[in-house]
């Protein structure tokens, strides 16, 4: 019997924090369910692939990150297909399929993605499945899960075009010259016929690519295309699934949060029944369920005992960062305002050759808290080797395309080191990982809740109790004691322990040798599966690190102040974020809360150039600033009249949303409540700023409400002054941003 030959396709990916990663991987691990063989590569790993000569169909996933930047992965492979020298038949020959991850809640959705398939359209590349836009402030399975089902078909159907082209061509070419020998290729053309022709023992596709196509066109026009992602964002869903039950109850549904039943006797009071995050109801309870393919493991781990292992202290390659002495904490809000506001300053003076500019951001590295990396080793029942070195290698025999040890995990780290500063243990289960989680659960009834979890019925509640929730792993694993996960397999599903980034709230024109940053102490509130408030990682630690000489404002701050340690920091330079280098182009600034922190940096700039240059000519500066009281949350409130009285800041619009609405029920008088309010109220001065005088517009702060909002408003103040409709007014919004002259510094 002839070898069956599987026919073959490339998948590539970009990706930020390992999203599109983890999802090229598992379309390329599912492949060969559906007789297929799938060549895995990372955009940058140019030596893998060649598009230039690539006959086989292949398929892109990518993420966006920053203000609508392509991950650090996909730079390279954006610049060089942006060249202007590449000739519009560049890719003629290339048919391609493309997923972007985004999410709607930031400027520029999915922009890499657009980029790179606008590019590969220009050059030629013909696609032969329907783009799919997938939004992770909405989840990204409601577009992934259904336009990975729909790939396998389209696969094959473009293999089977391409073969039966190729055919054609073979065969026109013998009709040409008969005495010909015919080419060697020609029994493979052939055999992959026969193979996509014939082979039915392939996983049925639901969803047909038609239906995908339609799904995946109606889920990008939903999104304005002025709005962005970064993204490499949160859940991940595998490529392939599973079907639990086969016979079907009717449409399943996805469980509610809440049931009320009543017995028959009228004397029986009603009984409410609530779902949670170990708990469902019916629908989804009594339904069949589609669980994703089982992830393959790929790593071996063991734990060594040695006499002396050298402990690291500290994070990793901390001689690549900046180690800079905290040397004043001063919380800018009063002691009971809803959000704690904390001023911190960093020494910088061992780092004389570092400057950083208004607008820019850093990375702060923090370590998991130590009493949660305790309760995970307790819960892995691996406490008392919390000292021993970790070994880790790849399985021989594992199924996992491409498997690689984490680059970032020495193979001289111990299991607490591991914990403490290589591993997010704060990290949001994917769903990959809590389909992993099932096969080493023994309660019947915690298995089928965590099946329902990760299964497509699911959705709902895994958005409600797990995603939206924040809910971390190791308060997934608490909910469910009868887990018990190996080592190995935490290794393999948790990311990479990110640093944070915050921004400069400072010049070093006026503090050189000081960088100052702000932060709100970060708070989760208590849910199904977390029983108490949590505090943020980062900021939850650094406000233990300075509480013992935590000053408010205003106050003197005492002499006799004990230590305050040291953490490490690392620049992240925004090269558009920035104060305008026309000093006579004007320009307005919208920062609620800690938002205002980067216009700080501007106007303390700003303040310095007008005494160092008296006779040059400076354009309007203005600032739109919020907060909820105007006694216990104004920021920098002192600092900012002084702007306004020096002349630096030309107008300061101020509003504060709980006084207001204290005011308005007072006096039925309405009042901005918010910045946008405030906008609206100047529409005629800062359109004219943005529209006339070639001005600049900076936004910084919230992006889920407030820089929605803000959008919103300015594309209404632009349809009002210009007298146009919507469209022109997103337009020249969309002009705006690619002239880098609206620009946004924004966080989920």
């Amino acid at each position: 019997m002839p070898c069956e030959v599987k026919l073959r396709f490339v998948v590539l990916y970009g990706s930020q924090k390992g999203q599109a990663e983890s999802l090229a991987e598992g379309i390329a691990e599912v492949a060969e369910e559906h007789g297929l063989v799938a060549e895995l590569s990372c955009l940058n790993q140019n030596e893998k692939y060649n598009l230039e000569k690539e006959t086989a169909p292949v398929v892109f996933i990518v993420s966006t990150t920053g203000d609508g930047e392509p991950p650090d992965n996909a730079l390279q492979f954006v610049k060089r297909i942006k060249e202007k020298t590449l000739s519009n038949d560049h890719y003629k020959h290339l048919c391609y399929a493309l997923l972007a991850l985004g999410d709607t809640n930031y400027a520029n959705f999915c922009n890499c993605g657009k980029t790179i398939e606008r590019r590969l359209q220009e050059l030629g590349a013909k696609q032969f499945y329907a783009t799919g836009y997938a939004d992770d402030g909405v989840g990204l399975e409601v577009v992934v899960d259904p336009w990975i089902e729909g790939l396998w078909q389209a696969i094959k159907g473009a293999l089977s075009k391409m073969a039966s082209d190729k055919a054609d061509i073979l065969k026109g070419e013998a009709e040409d010259s008969p005495k010909e020998t015919p080419d060697s290729s020609t029994p493979h053309v052939q055999l992959n016929l026969l193979r996509i022709t014939d082979h039915q023992n392939c996983e049925s596709i639901k969803v047909s690519a038609e239906t995908v196509s339609k799904f995946a066109t109606a889920a990008s026009c939903s999104a304005p295309s002025t709005q962005t992602a970064v993204s490499d964002l949160r859940p991940a869903l595998p490529a392939g699934s599973s079907v639990l039950a086969l016979q079907s109850r009717g449409t399943a549904s996805d469980s509610t949060s809440a049931l009320n039943t009543q017995t028959e006797n009228a004397g029986v009071p009603q009984v409410s029944l609530a779902a949670s995050l170990t708990c469902s109801l019916p629908p989804l309870s009594e339904s069949p369920l589609n669980v994703p393919t089982l992830p393959p493991a790929y790593l071996a781990v063991s734990l060594q005992e040695v006499d002396s292992l050298e402990q690291i202290v500290g994070v990793l390659n901390k001689e690549l960062l900046l180690e800079a002495p905290i040397c004043r904490a001063v919380q800018l809000t009063r002691g009971d305002s809803v959000k704690m506001a904390i001023l911190l300053e960093l020494d910088m003076s061992a780092h004389p050759m570092v400057t950083y500019h208004p607008g820019d951001s850093f990375d702060v590295f923090c370590p998991n808290k130590a009493t949660e990396v305790e309760d995970v080793l307790h819960r892995l029942g691996l406490h008392d080797q919390r000292n021993h070195q970790v070994h880790i290698s790849i399985l021989k025999d594992t199924k996992k395309k491409g498997a690689q040890v984490p680059s970032y995990m020495s193979q001289s780290i111990s299991l607490l080191y591991l914990f403490t500063w290589c591993l997010e243990i704060r990290s949001v289960p994917k769903k990959a990982f809590v389909r992993a989680l099932v096969e080493h659960t023994g309660d019947g009834v915690q298995k089928r809740r965590l099946q329902e979890l990760c299964s497509r019925q699911g959705n709902t509640d895994y958005n409600q109790y797990v995603r939206d929730s924040s809910l971390s792993v190791l308060e997934l694993l608490t909910a469910f004691p009868s887990c018990s996960p190996p080592l190995s397999l935490l290794i393999e599903h948790l990311p990479k322990l990110q640093p944070r980034p915050y921004s400069a709230a400072s010049s070093c024109l006026r503090h050189p040798g000081k960088l100052h940053f702000v932060f709100n102490v970060v708070e989760f509130p208590a849910c199904s599966g977390r029983p108490a408030v949590r505090r943020g990682l980062c900021t939850g630690w650094l406000f233990d690190l300075i509480n013992p000489v935590l000053v408010f404002s205003g106050k003197d701050e005492s002499s006799s102040s004990p230590a305050l340690p040291k953490i490490h920091v690392s620049l992240r330079p925004n090269c558009s974020f920035r104060p305008p280098s026309d000093l006579s182009a004007p320009f307005v600034m919208v920062g609620p809360g800690t938002g205002v922190a980067p216009f700080i940096g501007f106007l303390q700039q700003r303040e310095q150039e007008r005494k160092e240059n008296p006779e040059a000519i400076f354009g309007e500066t203005w600032l739109f600033f919020g907060c909820r009281h105007r006694d216990g949350d104004y920021l920098f409130r002192e600092e900012l009249e002084g702007f306004v009285s020096s002349g630096t800041l030309s107008q300061l619009k101020v509003c504060f949303s709980r006084d207001e609405q204290e005011e308005e029920a007072a006096t039925s008088a309405a009042r901005p409540r918010y910045v946008q309010h405030n906008l609206r109220l100047n529409s005629q001065h800062v359109t004219d700023i943005l529209l006339k005088q070639n001005g600049y517009f900076y936004v910084c702060g919230d992006a889920k409400n407030m820089a929605k909002d803000v959008n919103n408003a300015l594309m209404e103040m632009i349809q009002t002054e210009l007298q146009v409709d919507q469209l022109e007014a997103m337009k020249t919004l969309a002009g705006l941003r690619e002239e880098k002259r609206y620009l946004q510094d924004i966080w989920g």
